[in-house]
């Protein structure tokens, strides 16, 4: 653990002994050191190793002289001539959605022989700093970036690096000139207020993610969008923060219903925000989904053990981690990345928490 920082790690960047400087004192030798002093990237560096032809001969012959004098062998590993470790990182590991995403990852890395380091940079000022020294001092291949937010100065070290980049559920503009995944929030949004719309429901309350991801803002105007196409006038009152976290959903809940004239059904962009508003409800004698019709967005493996199991809109997260890490393995490589922009489908699942209103 590191100053505001955890981490965990699964396998080894990989390297020689380094005597070029210090005879006396090993050095590990990466693709990433060789690019940094060569100043081009890493797949150009990758490239040369893997003895591609797609390299102008002055950059081919500057990389392979500092190869030749750090001594730097070909891995024998299945992860071929590339640093072995992806870093994966998040702002926080206390979400079951953030296990479905590394679940996606590792299963990917572990495929090729790549180990998979964890990181939550928290908002803790100087860990993200921190995490960057890190990266730095094991040669990551690349960097899953998971709906977090890296200060300018180190999102133009990272390119200056070299290392790949690939963004899950990007916040902002910032990551637009890397590969992003995401899932079709605005479409999930709009399916889940329609299927609360084709119950009967006219009263729609909604209770927000973090508006700075662009995720949260997606699932926001899918929801008006629906209200919109039915003619339902959307009603600002309806409409509450939340930072995907049960205490939110919790807290949204409360304030919804509390209102003079409260929804007859919410929908929280968030699976534990959803839970968070049925234990509101049920702390007020109301019952799920005879009083009030919830429906929420993921479709964690806990909500269909929910009491009741919860209507939802799924998001392939385990996909979602397995396409960003398929992305940046590819950038390792030195090859073209399919797709700069990548959403994947999302689905309504029915379940027992949802119903027509009470006459």
């Amino acid at each position: 653990m590191t100053d505001g920082m955890t981490e965990s790690a699964a396998g080894t960047a990989g390297g020689v002994a380094e005597q070029r400087i210090a005879p006396k004192v090993e050095q590990k030798v990466t693709i990433t050191a060789i690019a940094q002093e060569a100043g081009v990237s890493v797949p150009t560096v990758s490239r040369v190793v893997n003895g591609r032809s797609d390299v102008a001969p002055a950059t081919r012959a500057r990389v392979e002289e500092l190869l030749r004098q750090y001594g730097y062998r070909r891995r024998t590993s299945s992860s071929g001539d590339r640093p072995a470790l992806i870093d994966l990182v998040f702002n926080d590991l206390d979400s079951p959605w953030a296990v479905e995403i590394i679940r996606g990852v590792e299963e990917t890395t572990h495929e090729v022989g790549f180990g998979t380091v964890v990181s939550a940079i928290h908002d803790r000022a100087g860990s993200a700093r921190q995490w960057m020294r890190n990266l730095r001092a094991r040669a990551s291949g690349g960097v899953i970036l998971v709906t977090s937010v890296l200060e300018p100065v180190l999102h133009e070290e990272l390119h200056r690096l070299g290392v790949p980049l690939v963004v899950v559920d990007p916040a902002g503009s910032l990551a637009l000139d890397a590969p992003t995944v995401g899932a079709t929030n605005w479409a999930g949004g709009m399916a889940a207020t329609e299927h609360l719309l084709r119950l009967g429901h006219r009263r729609i309350g909604f209770i927000a993610g973090p508006p700075r991801l662009l995720c949260s803002r997606a699932r926001l105007d899918g929801y008006r969008a629906a209200l919109e196409a039915a003619g339902v006038p959307v009603d600002d009152r309806l409409m509450v923060p939340g930072d995907f976290y049960h205490e939110s959903g919790f807290t949204g809940c409360n304030r919804l219903m509390d209102l003079d004239e409260p929804p007859t059904a919410l929908f929280a962009s968030s699976d534990q925000m959803a839970l968070g508003a049925i234990e509101a409800l049920r702390r007020r004698g109301m019952r799920v989904p005879e009083d009030v019709s919830i429906v929420g967005f993921d479709d964690l493996p806990e909500v269909r053990w929910s009491a009741p199991p919860l209507t939802t809109v799924r998001q392939p997260l385990v996909e979602m981690g397995k396409v960003a890490a398929r992305t940046v393995l590819r950038q390792a490589r030195g090859e073209e990345v399919d797709s700069p922009r990548v959403e994947l489908a999302t689905e309504l699942v029915v379940r027992a928490s949802t119903a027509p209103p009470r006459a």
